[in-house]
């Protein structure tokens, strides 16, 4: 009998009814023959709620104490799916993290998993049960509860189908795929029937939400088998697996927007080895993670130094980068609260030239100045004023990708 693992969001599992409407897609899975493991988030904005709580309480909760909190969406969602599914007369048990033996590090708020001992798992398999884990959750090696990072609900049910040898992953949210852009900005935006790891990597990381970035890495590493599907609908979705010709032969599978991007800049930085050390690894040791970095040309021994971050780690980063202007006896730091990056992605750019000419050429007969650009084999990212963020979506989609009525869009600036 197939092993699925089937991971459900807080919007699927967001009221009473959603769950029942989960607990009869299950049913339906069961009666099909499969042996079902089921991973659930958190209630929608139930995650938000407790950290607001939180916060209520303390300026800087305790981490740990955080981890205690939050985790409890999950296990709420967890034992009344499986109330629901044993009021359906299917055997049905909820295992939290602790119960799954699913080993973390100790960072609390973004621990990496260590190991997962699925023997639990798979007697309850052969017992003939459902198990439903919750999501997100994790048990460091002194048995502190910790949790993987907003939206590990995915790297959860891949770690486990992963361990369990699963047929495939069934990520289960409320799109019905992988589309070749957000269909809110480019309604003509199309479902993709498949696409490689490394091109859902790249969306993931640039803004794409469909799924996060850590769960797909992890899948690849372990040629776990993903399809992403709609929990409303039974429209089948997108497969997510090795790199295949088919796959090379689409120059670009999609056009993505990250909206939630910062920059911040150093002028009159001396050009010297080792100061970029000492600008960036106080951020490193921060936690902060950043993204696109340029330098400019040295004029006259000082150079400006422009660089990206999360707007969520904008004002940490800001302190820490003043502190390190003043050492090094930089001219100044500039920031811009928020940026736009768009990106497009497809593994076809590996062997086919011209994309980021044509690219540029798109945004420059618009008008869009691009403030910064990074590219990898299969990815080519520019940085642009936050209004034409979506525009620059548009545009691009058209002339890359397919046909998204641009054109009714050039005079909206």
């Amino acid at each position: 009998m197939p092993l699925v693992v089937q991971k459900y969001g807080g919007t699927s599992v967001g009221s009473v009814e959603r769950i029942k409407a989960v607990a009869d897609r299950v049913r339906r899975s069961a009666a099909g023959g499969d042996r079902i493991v089921v991973v659930v988030s958190a209630m929608a904005g139930e995650t938000d709620r407790l950290f607001a709580l939180a916060g209520q309480l303390g300026a800087h909760p305790n981490p740990r104490e955080t981890d205690v909190l939050v985790s409890t969406g999950e296990q709420v969602s967890a034992a009344l799916l499986a109330i629901r599914l044993q009021a359906l007369g299917l055997p049905a048990v909820s295992l939290l993290a602790s119960q799954l033996r699913l080993t973390t590090d100790s960072n609390h708020g973004r621990a990496r998993i260590k190991s997962i001992d699925v023997r639990r798992v798979l007697q309850a398999l052969e017992d003939g049960n459902i198990v439903v884990a919750a999501g997100y959750q994790g048990v460091d090696s002194l048995g502190n509860i910790t949790t993987l990072g907003r939206g590990a609900s995915d790297l959860s049910a891949v770690a486990l189908a992963a361990a369990l040898r699963a047929h495939r992953c069934e990520i289960c949210t409320d799109v019905e795929g992988v589309f070749t852009a957000d269909p809110n900005i480019c309604p003509p935006a199309r479902k993709l029937s498949r696409i490689s790891y490394d091109e859902m990597l790249e969306l993931a990381g640039l803004g794409a939400k469909v799924l996060q970035a850590r769960s797909v890495e992890l899948a690849k590493r372990f040629k776990v088998p993903v399809v992403v599907r709609s929990s409303f609908t039974d429209a089948p979705g997108t497969w997510v697996g090795e790199e295949d010709k088919a796959m090379e032969d689409v120059l670009v599978s999609g056009v993505t927007l990250d909206r939630n991007q910062s920059k911040i800049t150093l002028t009159g930085v001396e050009d010297r080895p080792g100061l970029a050390a000492k600008i960036f690894g106080p951020i490193a040791k921060a936690g902060i993670v950043v993204d696109m970095i340029i330098q400019n040309a040295s004029a006259e021994g000082r150079t400006d130094l422009t660089f990206t971050v999360s707007r969520g780690d904008l004002l940490r980063a800001l302190e820490l980068v003043k502190e390190v202007a003043a050492q090094i006896g930089a001219g100044g730091v500039r920031y811009e609260e928020q940026v736009a990056k768009v990106s497009v992605v497809g593994c076809g750019m590996r062997s086919h030239a011209g994309v980021a000419a044509r690219m540029f050429e798109v945004l420059a007969r618009e008008g869009i100045n691009i403030e910064m650009i990074a590219t990898s084999e299969i990815k080519i990212s520019s940085v642009v004023n936050i209004k034409y963020g979506e525009l620059a979506v548009r545009v691009l989609h058209d002339a890359l990708v397919g046909n998204c009525g641009a054109g009714s869009y050039k005079e909206e600036r």
